[in-house]
């Protein structure tokens, strides 16, 4: 069995027991081992009694190896390692290199048993006859020692290997040990597996990995010189490392060539040749982990704390972060690369790492029925380097707290999907008629709250909500209302229904706050527009929900696990689960594809709509800080978001990629990001049509005539009877305030207010939203 084999397993009952070697004993008890009573290695013990103590087994582990993510395709993300080691068999190192290791380490390595008497008399002379210890240790026994110490690691118990401080009870316990590996492994086996577990500098375990560092090299084309430098490293591998200590390095090489040309090994030509060569080092550093990652730092970064959460890698965090760093482990991820590329080119073109603006744009995608997340990106660098100015941090924008990332962003008016989705589940319809005019409630003000205590809640202080779009304090339909986000609206919704029932579809699509992981608070009714902080991956798959017919899924980044042995780790399958009956999500997509195509056309791509069936929602916070467009297919669910994530001040005037906006709202540059993203994807996820539903209130659900400006929303010559129908089907002046709406909203006519959307109403009662994430 190969190195390559056994590194990743353990060797159980294969190593028989030492029985006895008469001459050998004899030699170590009376020669090597007699100053065991004068130095205390051993008082009350003879050699002996020692070799029946110590085991005739190899405590083998499984060896070091580093740990690869990989995103779907199979494609390297990073490197997780504390030893860098790539295991390969013997026949993929060149020939001067086993000739090298060997003429310098251990010159009768094919003659001997595991012990090498010559070595052990010569020690023995040299210890005697000046005091000092000298070693004579074969590649057998550094083999031996070496998988001691791994074993000895892994177990977390501490083992002296510096040259010089091992007592001779450690001696004669490897000497044992090295006999019955000669016994149980040929001579390939035993140096194929030393060349694969000994330390060449650094952080270099084995030769592959030093050949690939020192020259980028594989080890099957070490040449001569390469190979001696690499063999002379062994004595002393930081003294005679060629990159910190080059001239120590060039006369330890020598003297292997001069051990190899001694052993017939190499002609004199080649010895002078390789003695008159420079080092020419061309180093190769592999960092270790995501801020070596070759691309998707951040979603990197939150795959490895899902594998230290995940108790299928072990009992704790530091057994999970041992594995992930020793265990060779095969992280295959549901990442998809084209994506990362797409999402990663569009965070950059909207706003520039390390912007003078200090705005932060992201992308995170999750794939409805699955709840794989296919893309994350923002536009800084993944580095604990930061500063002002530098675009450096490893703050993960799209995630929770706990995944790496900060207490998330208020979420504004895209949060008002899930009152409209609460208010179709208590049996109202979208058609149906809302009286918007209230906007202020006084102190002392009861909401219906079913799950706080008493069943309601009381707001401790005056509240007044406005929209900013004028004249849009009336009745209207919800429909009307959530397609031009008006605030007014939405609250007056929350007060005919339950909030807990608002609250209640939130957390049923995994609606949760960023910091501490909390669901929505009905205590606070500011949530209904948007006041609370959440992470983009939460509301990117909340959303999946609606491209699904109501099934969520929670988000994954994980499809499988295995060591390096083949042993598989249970990751889990999808998580999904129906949180919205079909009928009702059919319902509130007649109105959120209506929605995706006004912003399509608002963002100059109105063809995207037309190939693709789409919904969405725009959000923008109180300060024009956070700014939001969650939208979907039925193949993809994508949270774009551009705003601040030091503090809330606002963006408005803010030069932007050297563009200032005199207002800053979702469809400025987050709903712009979205299309330039999602555009062009139907090829790679195609999108099927969205469920229709069994009993839609409109008579022509796809036209938009309805959401005209001064209109209520009910559709010409639908229900006469409605205010705001004429007796013959048309609309009472459908474009009055139309042009002071879009001079109040801008092109996307956001009305977020309260605490959490803009139109500079006064907040909600509610606690002091956090500043920064």
């Amino acid at each position: 069995m190969s190195f390559v084999q056994k590194a990743t397993s353990t060797t159980a009952g294969k190593i028989m027991a030492f029985l006895g070697i008469s001459v050998l004993c004899g030699l170590l008890v009376a020669g090597l081992f007699l100053p065991l009573a004068v130095t205390g290695g051993a008082t009350a013990a003879t050699g002996s009694d020692l070799i029946e103590e110590f085991p005739a087994e190899l405590r083998e582990e499984p060896v070091s190896v580093p740990s690869r993510v990989l995103a779907e395709d199979g494609t390297e993300l990073a490197r997780f390692y504390a030893e860098n080691r790539q295991p390969v068999t013997l026949d993929q190192v060149s020939s001067s290199m086993k000739d090298a290791i060997v003429a310098i380490e251990d010159e009768r390595f094919y003659e001997h048993g595991g012990v090498d008497p010559q070595g052990v008399g010569r020690a023995l002379v040299s210890n005697v006859s000046s005091g000092t210890q000298q070693g004579a240790s074969t590649i057998t026994q550094q083999y031996v020692n070496n998988m001691l110490v791994n074993a000895d690691m892994l177990r977390g118990e501490e083992r002296l290997t510096i040259s010089g401080t091992k007592t001779y009870a450690d001696k004669l316990k490897e000497m044992k040990l090295a006999v019955s590996v000669e016994q149980d492994l040929s001579k390939e086996e035993i140096l194929e597996g030393y060349l694969n577990i000994v330390l060449f500098g650094g952080r270099n375990y084995g030769v592959e990995a030093a050949a690939q560092y020192y020259w980028g090299v594989p080890a099957a084309e070490l040449d001569l010189a390469q190979s001696a430098t690499l063999a002379g490293l062994v004595k002393s591998p930081n003294g005679y490392n060629p990159e910190t200590h080059p001239e120590e390095a060039v006369a330890r090489r020598n003297v292997v060539l001069d051990s190899m040309l001694q052993q017939g090994k190499i002609s004199e030509q080649e010895h002078e040749q390789a003695t008159s060569s420079g080092l020419d080092l061309n180093i190769n550093r592999q960092s270790t982990g995501c801020i070596a990652a070759s691309q998707a730092p951040y979603f990197c970064d939150y795959v490895k704390k899902e594998v230290l959460a995940n108790e299928a890698f072990g009992p704790d965090v530091e057994s999970r972060e041992e594995l992930l760093n020793r265990g060779g482990l095969e992280i295959k991820t549901t990442l998809d690369t084209s994506l990362q590329k797409k999402a990663q080119d569009s965070v950059e073109k909207t706003v520039p790492v390390g912007d003078s603006s200090g705005a932060g744009s992201t992308l995170v995608t999750v794939e409805p029925g699955t709840g794989n997340v296919k893309a994350m990106a923002q536009n800084t660098h993944y580095s604990p380097e930061g500063g002002e100015g530098t675009g450096n941090t490893v703050l993960n924008l799209n995630v929770d707290a706990a995944q790496g990332g900060g207490n998330g962003f208020q979420g504004g008016s895209s949060l008002k999907p899930y009152v409209a989705a609460a208010w179709l589940e208590n049996g109202h319809s979208m058609y149906d008629m809302v009286d918007a005019s209230q906007d202020s409630w006084p102190q002392g003000s009861k909401f219906k709250a079913s799950c706080q205590p008493g069943g309601s809640i009381s707001i401790p202080e005056d509240w007044e909500v406005n929209n900013v779009i004028g004249d849009m304090k009336r009745e209207m339909t919800a429909d009307f209302g959530l397609y031009w986000s008006i605030n007014t609206v939405m609250v007056n919704m929350a007060e005919e229904l339950d909030l807990c029932d608002i609250t209640d579809v939130a957390s049923r699509l995994g609606v949760h706050r960023a910091d501490d992981g909390k669901p929505l608070n009905p205590a606070n009714p500011s949530f209904i527009l948007g006041a609370e902080e959440f992470a983009p991956m939460t509301q990117a798959a909340a959303y999946a929900a609606f491209a699904n017919d109501g099934q969520y899924c929670r988000p994954r980044a994980l499809l499988s696990v295995k060591d390096a042995s083949g042993k598989t780790y249970d990751v889990g399958a999808p998580e999904c689960e129906e949180a919205i009956d079909p009928e009702v999500v059919a319902q509130l997509n007649e109105t959120l594809t209506n929605i995706a195509t006004r912003n399509a056309e608002e963002t100059g791509q109105p063809d995207v709509t037309e190939q693709v069936p789409m919904g969405g929602k725009t959000g923008t916070n109180n300060s024009q800080s956070s700014t939001w467009y969650i939208g979907y297919t039925s193949g993809l669910a994508t949270a774009s978001w551009v705003g601040r994530f030091t503090d809330l001040r606002s963006l408005a005037g803010e030069p932007i990629n050297g563009q200032k906006h005199e207002d800053f709202w979702g469809s400025t540059l987050a709903a712009p990001q979205w299309f330039d993203y999602m555009g062009g994807l139907s090829d790679q996820y195609p999108a099927q049509e969205f469920r229709k539903p069994q009993d839609s209130p409109f008579e022509n659900p796809e036209s938009r005539d309805r959401y005209q400006m001064g209109g209520d929303g009910s559709e010409p010559g639908h229900d006469p009877s409605r205010p705001g129908d004429a007796a013959d089907g048309t609309l009472d002046d459908p474009n009055a305030n139309a042009e002071d709406a879009e001079q109040d909203a801008g092109s996307e006519a956001e009305s977020d207010a309260g605490s959490g959307s803009d139109d500079g109403s006064d907040p909600a009662p509610t606690t002091e939203p956090s500043t920064a994430p």
